[in-house]
């Protein structure tokens, strides 16, 4: 799930010297965790070339073996669930709630929908052969090879798991460049995959977890791998794109969002008010699909308005990693603080009013922001425009349809969306005029957790799919194969060219594409015509 990401392909640090080790801090309570070593572009190739040789294992390994190492998989998260939240929360600062409901769970339903539908799909699949009818035709699904992943920190735990569970099972393997925000919680989830690996009989190079800055990410885009998921910011994808483009690698790209929810003058407020504060409040706002401009209709505005304000007063926010109940966490990256504020800011100055929040908070503990509602923003706004992927709610009046639907519509970004009307048709109408990867109706995200629909992004969102069939296909390479259906060897003869031979495939192509009564007949008569007379002269 896309992020605002800042030195994973960017430039170094303003340091004299390469950075060798990345110092991971709690940003909830700015409590050290320890360092992390950089590994150089040497080190991503020696970790390219081992899965190259554990993936010429895996990828002849049957379906049924993937399923059950990735059973495997499932098990030990099950058994380790609280160990694997206790390392997000201190490495991202988000609540221990969102780190079991957004990481955990999703992970666990990609693995449930991968080991019980990921070989129907990945099954040679038989179809039409057409004209050939003594032909059979099929499509194949093979591995590509090494997939390169490179994740963001909003969502440490599931953006690696995210990619790396259906290229397993398409039998790739999988070299992973973890943000270099979340990089202490990563050599966890490596002990993770090297244990069951190990465990189920194959090499732990299969799947390698690299980390480091934007020297580390660049190798891993040149480095040939097979295929390249990037999830982060725009400007990043560009540029990992650009690279992909010198080696003709194959990528996937999720960027970044800005997505409306629009809320009708006929929706169930109390469900659209949950749905709102879920939207932008879950892991404060650093979420792709966070839903960053509420277009609310004028007969339901200000009643929506002040529900939201009241909800979002009692919001409580801290430490999680300090076991305090929390509704909203910190902010992972100072970065991204620092960007938080200025946009809100400049919004301000520009004539947005503030509601409620609006500033940095708890900043003797850590990295906070308030819980904020913005209002009379204007559509030109940069806060209207661009990604914020923070705990702001933008609140927008809008007259009808039309000019929910034009403004959902006006930015670079086509990630998600959500519709809130209690007229099933109305919200169809709505949902169907909006240019994004998925509308959710009556509800913010379940998109993503429903398994069998792809996801991913239009306009500057990116382009390729995740999750479902479409995302389980685009590992491998999809090949397609005609045989023999009947064992009839007879030569197709095209040269020497004979005289005639021309005007029998016109008239070949008329007779079983003709609309015309006449006309087929016509061809088919000159068919006949034809092969008589070369049966007559035939040697």
């Amino acid at each position: 799930m896309g992020t605002l990401d800042h030195e994973t392909v960017g430039p170094y640090r303003a340091k004299e010297q390469p950075i060798s080790t990345i110092d991971c801090v709690d940003p909830a309570g700015r409590r050290p965790l320890g360092q992390v070593k950089v590994d150089s572009p040497e080190a991503v190739a020696r970790a390219l070339e081992g899965a190259r040789a554990a993936q010429r294992v895996w990828g002849r390994t049957s379906l049924a073996t993937r399923r059950q190492v990735l059973q495997r998989l499932l098990e030990f998260i099950l058994e380790h669930a609280n160990e694997i939240c206790n390392a997000v929360v201190a490495d991202t600062g988000k609540t221990r709630e969102n780190a079991m409901l957004g990481e955990i769970w999703p992970v666990c339903e990609k693995l449930r929908w991968t080991i019980r539908n990921g070989e129907r799909h990945l099954r040679p699949e038989r179809v039409s052969s057409g004209l050939m009818l003594h032909k059979k035709a099929v499509i194949e699904f093979h591995p590509l090879g090494v997939i390169g992943v490179i994740c963001p920190w909003n969502y440490p735990f599931q953006n690696i798991l995210g990619p790396t569970i259906p290229a397993l099972m398409a039998g790739n393997a999988v070299v992973v460049k973890a943000s270099e925000w979340s990089a202490w919680s990563s050599l966890y989830f490596q002990q993770i995959f090297d244990q069951v690996l190990s465990a189920a009989g194959f090499s732990p190079d299969l799947v390698k977890i690299v980390n480091g800055y934007a020297a580390t990410g660049k190798a891993l885009v040149s480095s040939g791998v097979d295929s390249l998921l990037f999830t982060g910011s725009v400007e990043n994808g560009r540029r990992v794109l650009e690279e992909c483009a010198r080696n003709l690698t194959p990528v996937i790209l999720e960027l970044g969002g800005k997505d409306p929810m629009i809320i009708c003058d006929d929706a169930d407020l109390d469900q659209s008010v949950h749905a709102a504060v879920n939207g932008v409040f879950i892991n404060a706002g650093q979420n792709c699909m966070s839903a960053e401009r509420l277009l609310v209709f004028d007969g339901v505005f200000d009643e929506f308005r002040d529900r939201v304000v009241r909800l979002t007063r009692g919001l409580r926010q801290g430490a999680s990693s300090e076991n305090e109940l929390v509704d909203v966490g910190a902010i992972a990256s100072p970065i991204q603080l620092d960007r938080i504020e200025r946009m809100v800011n400049e919004a301000v100055t520009g004539g947005a009013r503030v509601l409620i929040g609006g500033k940095r908070t708890l900043s003797e503990r850590g990295q906070y922001f308030e819980p904020t509602i913005l209002t009379d923003v204007t559509p030109t706004m940069a806060i209207m425009q661009e990604e914020l992927f923070g705990p702001v709610m933008i609140l927008h009046r809008v007259h009808d349809e039309e000019e929910a639907v034009r403004i959902a519509n006006g930015t670079r970004f086509g990630l998600s969306s959500t519709v809130m009307s209690r007229n099933s048709k109305r919200a169809q109408r709505i949902a169907e005029q909006i240019i994004a990867g998925s509308t959710c109706i009556n509800d913010f995200g379940l998109c993503y957790m429903v398994q069998d629909l792809p996801f991913g992004g239009a306009k500057s969102s990116g382009f390729g799919r995740i999750n479902g069939r479409d995302g389980l296909r685009a590992c491998t390479n999809i090949k397609a194969t005609l045989s023999d259906r009947l064992p009839m060897h007879r030569a197709n003869r095209l040269f020497p060219v004979r005289q005639g031979d021309y005007d029998l495939a016109l008239n070949t192509i008329r007779l079983l594409y003709g609309k015309r009564i006449a006309g087929r007949v016509s061809a088919l008569a000159e068919i006949a015509k034809h092969t008589l007379t070369r049966w007559r002269h035939r040697p």
